[in-house]
């Protein structure tokens, strides 16, 4: 039976896929890495509205998740 932090890990892990997932790529994609399209990879782009509202909630479930990996592993190594 699984406990209340390994349900709180497994949720936070769907969260983080999902954010990562809505995130706009920042090249051409899987064609535009072969063909040498994406060459703008070091320009200077700033995030904005929508964009740079998931990069933050991505970074904070990250800083969550890493957290309460380390909580779930003190809490079953003591137990």
């Amino acid at each position: 039976m699984l406990a209340w932090y390994d349900w709180t890990l497994l949720a936070v892990s769907i969260i983080i896929i999902v954010l990562c997932l809505l995130q706009g790529g920042k090249s051409e994609g899987a064609s535009g890495a072969i063909t040498g399209g994406g060459l703008n990879v070091f320009v200077k782009t700033k995030e904005r509205g929508a964009e740079k509202v998931v990069s933050i909630l991505t970074l904070c479930c990250a800083i969550v998740f890493f957290l309460l990996a380390v909580l779930i592993y003190t809490l079953t190594t003591t137990a």
